[in-house]
């Protein structure tokens, strides 16, 4: 069943309470958030409007009470509408002071003097802040520090709620639908470029609110790379075909690909095929609750690498949930313990051919028993079209 709109209050006071723990632990006063997954993930408010990147947007996670939101007026009304209570405006944009003296004050207001206000600092974080704006909000907490925020909302939203967990599975559900329904827009003679404008469309019309990711490829016996837009030569007998999506429902991501032999696959590429989806099968046993994320890689990475290399591809998956991808990554140094309510792909590639690759993606969930996979498993033979 397709879950309903939005999360109760509840959700979001379990994840501020949580975080609030770990602040407590690491000594810090506040967290100050600033980019589009962070304020949603404690507040609930989703909008489009990210893409603007005209007007900053701040929300405040202080030592106790609920968050606090510092935003441009024209946010007032739909972060009206989320469980917020405190929320705060001026008129943006201001070339002058684009929000810095409503922030600073507010952040006054709730951190001592000496107080300390984390900032996301880990790899895959950013600061969606002018660096001067950075300077000038220094210059006006005073005594007040700006420090790391030791990961606590990183580490949150690597372990998802069941509730969490349901968006996205909805979300693949999308997903799957569509590309069962390729062969109704790919064919031989067929533009890539219209494959791809297509498959969006079957995408919306299974029910994603919105496709921002798309790439793949398609080429005789395998593909050169699978982060590519599409080019408009026409798909030819012999080639294989990739698309690789992710569409959001209700804010949350499906990350998965599928491949598509045009008229029958060559032998290599079937047996390509195969050992892939024997990686992921193995990766799939190695997935368990206090295993790591590099005992998946080198499961997968045994089957992928018979003579015994490494992979170069760098990581064979990684997190998934409000962000197409999120930490950590599958990868040979990563060291992080799985946990029951992890959300992650697990994505082999192996080569076919001179310059030419196979990759295949599937999105699991760590349970206490059998990881599950949740979107609806390739089988070894290759699909055809």
């Amino acid at each position: 069943m397709t879950p309903s709109r939005g999360f109760p209050e509840s959700e979001f006071q379990s994840r501020c309470a949580k975080a609030q723990d770990l602040m407590a632990q690491a000594g810090l006063d506040a967290l100050l958030l600033t980019t589009e997954v962070e304020v949603r993930y404690y507040s609930g408010f989703l909008t489009r409007f990210w893409e603007s990147p005209t007007r900053p947007w701040f929300l405040i996670l202080p030592a106790s009470g609920m968050p606090i939101a510092v935003i441009p007026s024209i946010g007032a009304h739909l972060m009206g509408q989320t469980w917020l209570t405190d929320i705060r405006t001026w008129a943006a944009p201001d070339y002058q002071d684009d929000g810095i003296g409503l922030l600073s004050e507010t952040l006054r207001d709730v951190v001592p003097a000496q107080g300390r206000i984390g900032l996301a600092a880990h790899l895959e974080s950013h600061v969606r802040l002018p660096r001067d704006a950075i300077a000038s909000l220094e210059a006006e907490l005073g005594s007040r520090h700006l420090v790391s925020d030791d990961e606590i909302t990183w580490r949150l939203r690597m372990v998802k709620s069941e509730a969490e967990i349901a968006k996205i599975t909805a979300a693949i559900a999308v997903a799957d639908r569509a590309f069962a329904r390729v062969g109704e827009v790919a064919g031989e003679g067929i533009a890539l470029s219209d494959v791809f404008r297509r498959f969006q469309m079957l995408c919306l019309e299974e029910g994603a609110d919105w496709v921002p990711y798309l790439a793949g490829a398609a080429g005789q016996g395998g593909y050169g790379d699978v982060i590519s837009p599409a080019n408009d030569c026409p798909l030819r007998r012999g080639d294989v075909l990739m698309l690789d999506t992710g569409v959001i429902r209700d804010g949350y991501f499906s990350d998965f690909d599928r491949n598509f032999s045009v008229g029958q696959p060559s032998d290599a590429v079937k047996a390509g095929h195969a050992r892939l989806i024997d990686a992921v099968d193995a990766g799939l046993e190695a997935a368990r609750p206090g295993a790591r994320f590099c005992d998946i890689f080198h499961a997968m990475d045994k089957i992928l690498r018979t003579d015994g290399s490494v992979s170069d591809a760098g990581r064979l998956g990684h997190g998934l949930g409000m962000q197409l991808t999120e930490g950590p990554s599958i990868l040979p140094a990563d060291q992080t313990v799985l946990q029951p309510g992890m959300v992650l792909t697990l994505e082999p590639s192996l080569a076919v051919g001179k310059r030419k690759i196979l990759v295949h993606e599937e999105d699991v969930v760590i349970r206490e028993g059998e990881t599950v996979c949740l979107s609806q498993r390739d089988g070894r033979d290759m699909r055809v079209i």
